[in-house]
């Protein structure tokens, strides 16, 4: 299989420099190495890239923190200017932006260039939200001035994941950079060429040391949680490497703010309308992405009344409108797994659903055609019990389970067992039904008749291991600077 889009093979669209980007341009590794980037599409090679070390990383943090003095205090309007320019220059480049990504991490091309276009709406938004940042002013008698300001952490340490680089790296650099810190992000180990891309196209808008990107593992990783240096460290990722760090960082006191798993549920009453509900719950799955969301509504909850007719519709729509190919055609509807590690976890949960008495109604084996790569089919458990391992366990692959209820109070306490809680999802036609399940559902970000839906400036985070702090918002922006209190005497 060919890597081309368009008629224009992918190898016009790598990055000339993949080395580390710091301090404003692209450098050797110090005690890092080259390491070679896999393509999920076809198992093999796309190019080699360097890979920080401890000592890398530390030059990087040494770097970002020389350069925050003056970043800090330039005024919010000139920053404001940057990160729109960086959103034209991203737009302008969508094309081969979504291709790199479609190539490196698996998903159709289609969706990723939607994740660039949301990815330069948010440098937008966050330019816009800038000036919104401000303090108050307390008046506590006619002898005294009193105020708060909002001022800037420092050097603020991000670590994002494979399913979406282009926008992981764009939301977590502009919300940074945009209240005046200095900003170092790993990209995930699978996917890093991008974010080089990127670089090569916005790096040189933003004075030296401002932006800083590094591909890593487990020492880059390590360094960034626990040296003094960072002020602030965000992930998005798994529940154990968000308590490894919160381990880390503990000694220097790191803030931080996590967005990790989810085990997502989608919960239909008896009145919910059909084709609506077939739609969601094939559309929340997130099929696309091979079910590579923490997002994905992957724990279906069908009252009795509408089990079969349901699950049966369900499973004729995924079958019709979901099948691994090739990435980069735009016409492809579902893509790869990252790497040879993500389709052996899928398949081991699937051998576990079948050993625990779930009906294997779609799906559970690789791509059925002869083709390298690490293509899953969509794949849909039946008769389900809420504490299968399937049901309470980040699968992250395209496994949904369909789960029957028929009491409303057990059926609460089964969504609510698991030890995540990062979205869920509710269909019924009764507002005052819809109303009250909100208040029960466990989840930091609720859908009702629909799923999947994320809109500009609406915070988004989880409850209970999915996660601390909240982003993609006004609140995050708070959440990245720190308040000072002033006191004036008057008199």
């Amino acid at each position: 299989m060919a890597g081309t889009t368009n008629g224009l093979h992918v190898d016009a669209y790598l990055p000339k420099n993949t080395g580390l980007f710091y301090d404003g341009s692209f450098r050797e590794p110090i005690d890092g190495e080259y390491r070679d980037v896999i393509s999920p599409c076809t198992g093999k090679s796309i190019t080699k890239v360097a890979f920080a070390g401890a000592k890398d990383t530390v030059a990087t943090l040494e770097a970002a923190e020389k350069a925050f003095p003056a970043w800090s205090t330039t005024p919010s309007i000139v920053r404001c200017k940057l990160l729109r320019k960086a959103a034209q220059v991203i737009r302008d480049n969508a094309d081969e932006l979504a291709a790199l990504d479609a190539w490196n991490v698996g998903n159709p091309v289609a969706i990723m260039r939607q994740d660039v276009e949301y990815t330069a709406d948010n440098f937008d938004l966050f330019a816009g939200l800038v000036p919104a940042v401000t303090g108050d002013t307390h008046h506590l008698s006619e002898e005294t001035f009193n105020y708060t300001i909002r001022e800037p952490l420092g050097v603020v340490a991000r670590i994002v994941a494979y399913n979406h680089p282009v926008m992981m790296l764009g939301m977590k650099l502009a919300s940074a950079i945009a209240v005046g810190n200095t900003v170092v992000i790993k990209v995930a180990e699978q996917a890093p060429i991008s974010a080089l891309r990127m670089m090569e196209l916005i790096g040189h808008l933003f004075p030296p040391g401002v932006v800083n990107v590094l591909a890593g593992g487990r020492e880059c990783g390590a360094t960034l949680s626990s040296h003094p240096i960072v002020r602030k460290i965000t992930l998005v990722g798994s529940v154990p490497i968000g308590r490894l760090i919160q381990r880390a960082g503990a000694d220097t006191l790191k803030l931080t703010t996590f967005e990790l798993g989810g085990k997502n549920a989608l919960l239909a009453y008896p009145d919910a309308d059909i084709p609506q509900l077939v739609e969601g719950i094939v559309r929340g799955m997130n099929f696309a992405w091979c079910g590579q969301s923490c997002s994905s509504t992957s724990r279906i909850f069908l009252h009795e009344s509408l089990y079969d007719k349901v699950l049966e519709l369900v499973v004729d729509k995924v079958r019709t409108s979901y099948r691994p190919g090739n990435p980069l055609d735009p016409d492809t509807t579902m893509g790869a797994l990252v790497d040879r590690n993500a389709l052996n976890r899928v398949q081991k949960y699937i051998e576990i659903g079948k050993s625990e008495g779930a009906t294997l109604v779609l799906g559970g084996a690789a791509q059925d055609t002869p083709r390298d790569g690490f293509y899953m089919m969509p794949t849909i458990f039946g008769d389900v019990r809420y504490d299968m391992r399937i049901a309470q366990e980040e699968v992250f692959g395209p496994v949904m389970c369909v789960l029957k209820w028929k009491d409303e109070q057990e059926v609460w306490r089964q969504i609510n067992s698991v030890e995540y809680g990062l979205t869920g999802a509710i269909y019924t036609s009764n507002i005052a039904t819809a109303q009250k399940a909100v208040r029960k559902m466990q989840a930091g970000y609720v859908w009702v008749n629909t799923v999947t839906t994320h809109f500009l400036g609406i915070p988004f985070g989880g409850y209970k291991q999915s996660g601390m702090g909240r982003e993609h918002g006004l609140e995050e922006l708070f959440e990245l600077t720190q308040c000072k209190a002033v006191h004036v005497k008057l008199s």
